[in-house]
């Protein structure tokens, strides 16, 4: 088996911690283990025992997840190291060689590098900009066939921060039945919404949907490497045999802190702050592309830290980044990353003062490149 290269993530990682100012991320700045665990629950850290715990995640654990995914319970839940570990089971225990798979683009592109490595077809359907990034439900009818094994959505979307309104869940379900195919929707944006509702999961809506989410985005706990899968539960025994192979468990201080991140009056108030820091950034971002004299066209995200403006530069997605990283060193995340050139995300979840400097070096690199 072959991988691809997973050119996002390869981008990130050899320049996120290096550069000065990183608008690439697409969850909030994170936060601190101080702001996270009160002096008594620390106390309880310390006396922490640093061995293996259950490999599919404590019980504990289990059920607080399970208690925010309506009847569930934790049989229908794995614990992984990260949202990325869901994905790559989830993909690992469905595809077999031929497999027909419709992903949406543009996406995260972790599983549709997956389905090619294990031998299965990728039918791509696309979310429309002039659609408010939505999906053109006549192309994905299209799209679905009998012979369809899986349906995936990131919702909300990453990278354009858009969110499936009714029509499109209720399609997108219908299609799923009809071919009898596995939905897989990965959630991690869940709780990072601009606007007062929380985006609907889609778990419970057909029996066989497969939820995957993590503490990495909405949470701003990236560091602790917790995500979970919540599926049926003769799904969650058969691919907890795949986790043998993998990972065998998460850490036993990532474990309790994720107890402690997800009990009911932590995870509101961390919610809470996510929505806080990405209400706050992105007026100062709208403020920001009316002053870039015409060069963005953006539809306003709807949830996640993170934008999708389109640019009207006649310069490839890829060589705009690295010239904004190389003189100016600010790491934006292409459009290329996503197969939608003349596109970048920009994150919105870093801290007010450093985002407002960071984006005047974006300025300052863009007026550079726009000189005659």
């Amino acid at each position: 088996m072959k991988i691809e290269p997973f050119v996002m993530e390869r981008w990130q990682s050899v320049w996120e911690n290096i550069v000065d100012y990183n608008l690439s991320e697409s969850g909030v700045y994170p936060l601190s283990l101080q702001e996270l665990v009160s002096k008594e629950e620390l106390r309880e850290l310390l006396e922490t025992h640093l061995g293996y715990i259950q490999s599919d995640g404590t019980p504990q654990l289990k059920e607080i997840i399970s208690r925010i995914y309506p009847d569930s319970n934790p049989q229908n839940i794995l614990i992984t190291s990260g949202s990325a570990e869901a994905n790559f089971l989830a993909t690992w225990r469905l595809v077999e060689p031929g497999d027909e798979v419709i992903f949406m683009l543009p996406n995260y592109m972790q599983i549709r590098g997956l389905v090619r490595a294990f031998g299965g077809k990728v039918r791509p359907f696309y979310l429309k900009e002039e659609l408010s990034w939505g999906p053109d439900l006549e192309e994905l009818k299209k799209k679905v066939t009998k012979k369809t094994k899986i349906i995936l959505v990131t919702n909300p979307n990453n990278p354009t921060g858009s969110v499936l309104n009714e029509e499109a869940r209720e399609t997108i379900l219908e299609l799923a039945r009809w071919a009898k195919a596995w939905l897989v929707s990965d959630e991690v944006y869940q709780g990072a919404e601009y606007g007062e509702e929380t985006t609907p999961t889609l778990w419970g809506a057909y029996e066989k949907v497969i939820v995957t989410c993590g503490l990495s985005k909405a949470y701003g706990l990236p560091g602790l490497r917790v995500g979970w899968m919540v599926a049926p539960p003769e799904f969650i025994e058969k691919v907890w045999a795949y986790k043998d192979y993998t990972t065998i468990s998460i850490s036993a201080l990532s474990d309790r802190l994720a107890r402690i991140a997800l009990s009911p009056e932590n995870r509101q108030k961390i919610l809470e702050r996510t929505r806080k820091i990405i209400r706050t950034n992105y007026p100062l971002f709208e403020s920001w592309l009316k002053r870039q004299n015409g060069i963005f066209e953006c539809i306003p995200p709807k949830a996640g830290a993170i934008v999708f403006p389109r640019y009207n530069l006649k310069i490839n997605s890829t060589e705009l980044v690295e010239k904004i990283r190389e003189r100016k060193s600010v790491l934006l995340a292409a459009g290329d990353h996503f197969e939608l050139d003349f596109h970048l995300r920009f994150g919105v979840g870093e801290e007010k003062d450093r985002f407002l400097k960071a984006l005047e070096l974006v300025e300052e690199c863009l007026k550079e490149i726009c000189s005659p």
